[in-house]
């Protein structure tokens, strides 16, 4: 694998400009060397977030931290740090916020008067299982929160930290009231090792799969993000292989790089495969009119062109061959025992 000078274990390489920031400051490249990661709690008012993009399947979101250790470059959240003040480059991967007050205020939402129970996906923003949840266990409380009030929850994490709480989703999973989406955009190691620097490995993301399977809870895996000439030639050996091992379904998308980003994930592009990055970015370019991003509602996870579309028809093919017959039923919201109204029809 082609490499060049680079910070080991990072995704960014660097802290790029805030686009909201009058004044800028760039450290010198070796400061970043020795930057330790942070924590810093913050107090939100609100936990959960409605989600009003059409093109997204779900209603509500809740993030537990913002920021996120694992260190993608091409992560779609990065440009969210810049309204906390900080950069989408390392910033976002080593000054981390974290809501402790998170189960109160779930516990509070459901208690809101009229309230009809959706799906809530942790996180939809930042892994619910970045490495720091090991220690703070806040998703683990939210989890018991989902449980107390058997309201449904779907996860969307990278993490096989998420088998640390297997007693609790098999309880929710008894009842239908929760889903997995498991993100394993390769299942090349060497590759893993780069794409996502501090996730778990690619042998026990597939270990959890296959546990969470077994255990009978349902697992939908993401094949994302397709980088061309990356990882796009791995979509029938993904879908074959979480397949075998369970999964109820998997979809993919393509990569788009919006605003902060780009510069995050040129860089580290730069960085880490110099002989192709020039490759990369041009099939990039191929799939989105010329641009690195693309911020269309629907658009935005289509494509096109010749790239985009043979993208697209090998997973349509690996999806019909390895999930014909398969789906993920919708999650129950008939057990939920949350707010004032649902309390008093318990007498």
């Amino acid at each position: 694998m082609e490499q060049s000078n680079q910070i080991k274990g990072q995704g960014a390489q660097r802290n790029v400009i805030n686009r909201f920031d009058k004044y800028t400051y760039e450290p010198e490249d070796e400061d970043f060397e020795t930057v330790k990661t942070t924590f810093t709690e913050v107090f939100p008012k609100s936990i959960v977030n409605p989600v009003k993009s059409p093109d997204l399947s779900m209603e509500y979101s809740l993030n537990a931290y913002q920021g996120c250790e694992h260190g993608c470059s091409y992560c779609f959240a990065r440009p969210t740090h810049e309204y906390w003040g900080f950069s989408a480059g390392i910033d976002f991967e080593r000054k981390i916020m974290v809501k402790k007050n998170a189960p109160e205020l779930l516990e509070k939402f459901f208690k809101k008067r009229g309230y009809v129970p959706k799906t809530i996906v942790m996180s939809g923003n930042t892994d619910p299982y970045q490495p720091v949840e090991r220690k703070l266990e806040i998703t683990r409380k939210l989890l018991q929160i989902f449980l107390h009030y058997r309201h449904p929850v779907s996860f969307i994490t990278k993490n096989a930290l998420i088998l640390r709480d297997l007693d609790l989703l098999i309880q929710l999973a008894e009842k239908n009231l929760v889903s997995v989406n498991l993100s394993i955009p390769t299942i090349n190691e060497d590759l893993r090792r780069v794409m996502e620097p501090r996730t778990s490995s690619v042998k026990n993301k597939l270990k959890a799969l296959e546990i969470l399977s077994q255990n009978g809870i349902p697992v939908n895996v993401m094949a994302a993000p397709v980088i061309p000439g990356l990882n796009s030639d791995e979509g029938l050996n993904i879908y074959k292989t979480v397949s075998e091992l369970g999964a109820k379904s998997a979809h993919h998308a393509l990569i788009r790089l919006n605003d902060t980003v780009e510069p995050v994930f040129v860089h580290w592009l730069n960085a880490h495969f110099p002989d192709r990055s020039q490759k990369v970015l041009n099939l990039i370019r191929s799939m989105r009119a010329g641009n690195l991003g693309e911020k269309r509602y629907f658009e935005r996870y289509k494509g096109e062109g010749n790239i985009a579309d043979m993208i697209h028809q090998t997973f349509a093919l690996a999806r019909r061959k390895y999930f014909h017959g398969k789906h993920i039923a919708p999650l129950a919201t008939e057990h939920f025992t949350g707010s004032k109204d649902q309390q008093l029809r318990l007498f």
